[in-house]
């Protein structure tokens, strides 16, 4: 019997919630998940641990890790340790602004990379989790955005103008949902949230990793699991701040 020819995906993996969830969805929809994180001069390597214990247990079809080094430029709390991850108590603190969590240009970089690996597995479809409702501002996570990148795609890639079949599509299922909605679906699919991690400022403490709760990351990822009535897996401990 003739087995169904492998269908790749792209999928932006960064060892947190959202990314899982894409993760899943993506496998859901059929896709031969092909994993990539990028090791971009954050300020820990946590996340990275995740993602790739996430693509282990997921039974990603391949994981790269990307090194890249945006510490260079600076100018993000998340790669220049010395401006500080801003925090607060309850997710109506958070800014309106733009944070300095931002880091410049990142998703653009980020998913130009997606794209060469695309290219190079014969894969047309790319899955990244931003979110335009319950995320901290970025301006790289508007659907105004993905729609221009999308376009550019499909103009300076070789798949994009030779084939008229197969379209290249930047996938954000995650783009008009809640953070409880997010982990609703995750849940439908069997995600083990547990395993992942989506502090910006996290501690080793007694040999296990753990989250402030108070950064812009934490306090939506905990509004998310209140609004599903269940207590976030990846917590073992209260942290009383």
């Amino acid at each position: 019997m003739n087995q169904p020819a492998p269908n790749p995906a792209v999928v932006l993996l960064s060892g947190g919630l959202d990314s899982v969830t894409c993760f899943a969805i993506a496998q859901e929809r059929g896709h031969q998940v092909h994993a990539i994180s990028f090791r971009y001069g954050q300020r820990h390597e946590y996340e990275l641990q995740r993602a790739s214990l996430i693509a282990q247990r997921m039974n990603a079809a391949s994981h790269r890790i990307i090194d890249i080094d945006l510490a260079q430029l600076g100018g993000s709390a998340l790669v220049d340790a010395g401006i500080a991850v801003p925090k607060c108590d309850r997710v109506e603190d958070i800014g309106e602004s733009i944070p300095v969590t931002y880091v410049p240009a990142r998703n653009t970089i980020f998913l130009s990379y997606a794209l060469a690996v695309a290219e190079t597995i014969g894969a047309v479809d790319i899955y990244i989790g931003v979110n335009a409702l319950d995320y901290s501002g970025y301006p790289d996570c508007r659907p105004e955005y993905i729609g221009a990148f999308e376009t550019m795609a499909r103009l300076a890639t070789k798949a994009g103008v030779e084939s008229r079949d197969r379209v290249l599509t930047i996938h954000t299922p995650l783009i008009d949902k809640t953070k409880g909605q997010i982990i609703t679906e995750g849940l439908r699919l069997g995600v083990d949230y547990g395993i992942t991690l989506s502090c910006y400022d996290p501690t080793m403490n007694e040999g296990e990793v753990q989250s402030c709760g108070r950064c812009d990351a934490c306090l939506l990822r905990a509004k998310g699991f209140a609004e599903n009535a269940m207590q976030d897996p990846a917590i073992r401990r209260l942290r009383i701040s």
